[in-house]
């Protein structure tokens, strides 16, 4: 169980450290970061380990604590036993309550995972396909996807396997993420002398040296985990006679939970006079992500040297071995990180090179957004102008119907329509225009003339004139030819009954 109490904290140290590292935009100047005096004291003492499965890993742990029988056959096994899986075995002989609680709480995890699995698809668009959950839960080698149900021995080893792996993964994202800190810290500041002219880059590179000069101008810095070191931490921060230091009443004092045992966060609140030394958060010179790796570095380098079973915790026995070394009483100089470079000249060579085509790509990416906007921007264009088109087309016609003016030719009705101009009113057409009555159609000029001459009692009484010759024209009964030389009467038309 030490092993396991002793991963859970160092997962809570090395993700502290890098959410802190990663929470610091790169961009800025960290060199002028100001942190809280607590917190470049001490790390925080409660923090999300960094792991998915977090809260699992501790409740399973917390809940093997209270079985006896697990207590005693882990104290009794060897790291590497655990690593290898045989302490695993053991779940077998825990108590029903325990067996009980620890399949409650798989699967609640696994349900978790289920609902983690669902609400991805839900963001990507896939709401109408089917999910296939055993097998998206291979994902997640901490725990057996094949039993959702129960806490197995083969789930305990997932589990311890799943948090070491990850735990070493974190000490390489961590070294790494630091590693590419500074490159990025180096290459912003070989930009920025592009930019000036040669007399800016002259006092640009003397303050830079003139800073190097300064933050490399500390005190000694003691050994980590040395005579000297505990020493100094027992006279200035316990307040004790350098003459009685004691490294049993040591261990006693900063064991701060009483468990027997230094845990990582322990151990790296020993090293904070050291890093005053080297770093003051109030001075240009300094970067505190610095001096975090700076007592990252130190923790490893004490956990290297006391912990000998290598379960991330040490022990009383194993200090008190340590005390005795020679390394302890006579310890070599510590090389702080001014002295070692996190990165090489070719590294730096080699991730300038990256940015580079990184760069590069983007500025393609670039262009060819550019020009697909110009496109979508004239295809626009086009679309506004036809719509434009539309809508006075849409307001002539409107007009024409309130005006019932017919439309012009171009805009008539083709086919067996019918124009909407039918039925309406027509302007008014010169007499000369109209067209003749039935029977008035081709008739010569003299013709016309002659209908012209009809006596007007004839057009009042109805009748139509003929084309015939008025001398020709047969007369109504009782109205025979008289002769010449007869008296001619005149029909007074007035006295016609």
């Amino acid at each position: 169980m030490y092993y396991l109490k002793g991963l859970l904290t160092s997962c809570l140290v090395l993700a502290s450290v890098m959410s802190w590292v990663k929470a610091v935009p790169i961009s800025i100047d960290k060199t002028k970061v100001k942190l809280p005096e607590e917190t470049v004291k001490e790390p925080p003492q409660s923090v999300d380990t960094g792991l998915h499965y977090d809260r699992y890993l501790r409740e399973v742990i917390d809940f093997l604590e209270k079985d006896q029988h697990f207590r005693e056959k882990l104290h009794n096994t060897d790291m590497e036993d655990i690593k290898q899986g045989k302490l695993a075995k053991e779940l077998d002989f825990v108590s029903h309550h325990v067996r009980t609680k620890l399949d409650e709480l798989k699967r609640q995890e696994v349900s978790r995972l289920r609902t983690l699995i669902k609400a991805k698809q839900d963001i990507e668009g896939g709401n109408d396909i089917a999910v296939d959950h055993q097998a998206l839960l291979k994902q997640f080698e901490y725990l057996n996807h094949m039993n959702p149900l129960t806490f197995e021995v083969e789930d305990l080893d997932k589990l311890i396997k799943s948090a070491t792996k990850d735990l070493e993964n974190y000490d390489k994202e961590r070294h790494e993420e630091f590693k590419r800190y500074e490159m990025i810290k180096e290459h912003e500041r070989r930009e920025h002398l592009k930019t000036l002219d040669e007399e800016g880059r002259r006092k640009e590179e003397e303050h830079y040296e003139e800073m190097k000069k300064k933050h490399a101008d500390h005190p000694k810095v003691n050994h980590p985990g040395s005579k000297d070191q505990l020493k100094e931490v027992w006279e200035e921060a316990d307040g004790l006679d350098p003459e009685d230091f004691d490294p049993k009443t040591f261990f006693n004092l900063h064991d701060t939970n009483g468990d027997g045992f230094f845990d990582e966060q322990e151990l790296e609140a020993l090293f904070t006079k050291e890093l005053e030394k080297i770093y003051d958060p109030t001075n240009e010179e300094d970067d505190m992500v610095e001096m975090e790796e700076e007592r990252l570095r130190m923790r490893e380098h004490v956990m290297n040297e006391v912990d000998s079973n290598k379960d991330r915790l040490v022990s009383l026995e194993e200090f008190l071995v340590a005390t005795n070394k020679k390394e302890f009483l006579e310890p070599d100089s510590w090389e702080s990180l001014e002295q070692n470079q996190a990165y090489t000249e070719e590294e730096m060579r080699e991730f300038e090179e990256q940015l580079a085509r990184q760069e590069k790509d983007l500025n393609l990416k670039a262009a060819d957004l550019h020009k697909q906007r110009e496109d979508l921007e004239r295809q626009q264009e086009q679309l506004n102008a036809q719509k434009v088109e539309l809508q006075q087309a849409a307001e002539h016609m409107e007009r024409l119907k309130t005006q019932k003016v017919p439309p012009p030719p171009e805009m008539q009705l083709e086919g067996n329509a019918v124009p909407e101009s039918l039925g309406h009113e027509q302007p008014p057409v010169p007499p000369e225009h109209q067209p003749l009555p039935p029977g008035h159609q081709d008739i010569p000029p003299e013709q016309q003339q002659q209908q012209h001459d009809v006596p007007q009692n004839q057009q009042d009484l109805g009748q139509e004139p003929q084309n015939i010759p008025q001398e020709n024209q047969p007369l109504p009964p009782g109205h025979n030819s008289l002769p010449h030389d007869s008296p001619q009467m005149t029909l007074d038309l007035n006295n016609v009954p």
